[in-house]
């Protein structure tokens, strides 16, 4: 579960780590008085305003209209992340805030079709002397939590990754002992760190690393992450993505999700506990379990189609549950056919069958459907569902499912 930016900060605060003086609004004339009052009447005269919303680059990315023209102020495109300075902040920051606030914003993480900007984070200015780049998530090929580190601040760690991997700090936490002094103090060396800023640096890391574990995250991305003038380190901008399975021990987290910010579809899905995840291929594909979700999609390919969704119903297959998951995956007009790929281990696949048959004689379903049934009374399933006398082709094992998708596909 992704969070916002202000949001993340929010959180950074309750562990005591540094961030900057920031105000989070949703319209242009709130926008104005909040930095006439507490930025611009208190001396401060710079100030940055910060689209809010889930996608990195934002700072790179243009602002369009609702007409897709690009949105101009002062004969300049307007970007996600605006610095604003001089006399007036607050006129100035009322005119960017219109220009942004219900706009949309595109970056190279949400291509073409962007995201209408909701939100505004308002921000003092600071000076800044270097940044850098920090972040913990977790190694799966260890099992551990690394920490990601780099001199490069600003720019996104896939580059960096990929034109200068050298620059990059890499160090594991142990589940055993957790995170030493010691780490923190080399990651402090290798980053270049010395006197005063050492000493802010390896207090900011430990609090950083406290807040990764207490909030279950799954990433805790600090890009970048900047020593000021006096040497102080603060978190410029923060990305929170929380571990879902670890959701149930923070029920506050819930009023955290902004489902503007989320496919639509994906949003009806998880209401009925079902994982759905858009994709943008012809193929719908009704799987439980991930494993075989990624091996169907695999089929999929293989057989000349592209899979339109991974739809997992997971262990449930009863009528509503099945004939919610059509419901969505038909949603999508790209979708040409429609493969039920199920194994039956735990479920019976003849309780499977009964639950597609039911769910058609809900659902209208126009389109070609293909079903693999394997497992726990998979021979008894086949009968009912060529005795259902609804339109299936009904596959008899993987290999015959990729056929049947190819003939369809083709036609």
């Amino acid at each position: 579960m992704k969070i916002h930016e202000y949001q993340a900060k929010e959180l950074l605060k309750k562990f005591e780590i540094p961030v900057l003086k920031s105000r989070v609004v949703s319209n242009d004339f709130e926008a104005g008085k909040v930095i006439f009052d507490e930025f611009e009447s208190q001396g401060i005269n710079t100030i940055v305003i910060k689209a809010q919303i889930h996608a990195g680059g934002r700072g790179k990315g243009l602002i369009y209209d609702s007409n897709n023209e690009p949105v101009l102020l002062y004969d300049k495109q307007v970007r996600g992340v605006n610095v604003i300075t001089g006399d007036n902040i607050s006129d100035k920051g009322h005119k960017y805030s219109k220009a942004i606030l219900n706009n949309k914003l595109v970056t190279i993480q949400t291509g073409d079709a962007g995201s209408i900007v909701r939100k505004i984070l308002i921000e003092e200015g600071v000076s800044i002397k270097k940044e850098y780049y920090f972040s913990i998530t977790l190694d799966r090929t260890t099992s551990k939590n690394v920490i990601m580190a780099s001199t490069e601040g600003g720019v996104e760690i896939e580059k960096v990754a990929e034109e200068t991997p050298e620059k990059i700090i890499k160090e594991h936490i142990s589940p055993s002992i957790g995170f030493q002094d010691y780490q923190a103090r080399y990651i402090g060396f290798q980053l270049g760190f010395s006197g005063e800023a050492f000493k802010n640096f390896v207090d900011f890391i430990k609090k950083l690393v406290n807040a990764y574990n207490e909030l279950d995250c799954s990433l805790l991305e600090i890009n970048p992450l900047v020593l000021t003038n006096d040497d102080k380190i603060i978190a410029l901008d923060c990305k929170i993505t929380f571990d879902e399975n670890a959701l149930f021990r923070h029920p506050e987290f819930a009023e955290l999700r902004d489902i503007y910010e989320e496919d639509p579809l994906e949003v009806e899905a998880s209401k009925y506990n079902l994982n759905y995840i858009k994709l943008d291929g012809n193929v719908g594909c009704m799987v439980n379990g991930a494993g075989l979700a990624m091996a169907t999609m695999d089929l999929i390919q293989l057989s000349g189609g592209r899979p339109a969704n991974f739809l997992d119903v997971g262990g449930g297959a009863n009528p509503e549950r099945i004939a919610n998951a059509f419901r969505i995956m038909l949603s999508d007009k790209n979708v040409e056919a429609v493969l039920i790929n199920i194994f039956g281990g735990i479920v019976r696949c003849d309780k499977v069958a009964e639950g597609i048959i039911q769910a058609l004689n809900i659902v209208d379903v126009n389109l070609p459907v293909i079903v693999r049934l394997d497992g726990t009374n998979a021979e008894e399933a086949a009968v009912m569902l060529k005795n259902s006398g609804l339109k299936f082709n009904v596959a008899s094992n993987f290999e015959d499912a990729a056929k049947k998708v190819t003939e369809i596909l083709k036609n």
